[in-house]
């Protein structure tokens, strides 16, 4: 799944780890979502969106445009 995670982390001069703490997630947790080599659990993304602000859909991308 496509995302918008590490653009959104540079823009607020945000590291890799404190993502991770802000979201109460693994450093590792956030590399691995940010590479898209895991996707978010719902309850993650939840929160995802709401630290920035935004809506799910606006941050993470399935690839199916209805």
């Amino acid at each position: 799944m496509k995302n918008r995670l590490k653009i959104l982390r540079a823009e607020r001069d945000w590291s890799q780890a404190e993502l991770a703490g802000r979201l109460d997630v693994s450093r590792q947790a956030v590399n691995a979502i940010e590479t898209g080599k895991h996707d978010p659990s719902l309850p993650l993304a939840f929160r995802i969106a709401r630290l920035f602000d935004m809506r799910i859909e606006d941050i993470f991308d399935d690839g199916e445009h209805a």
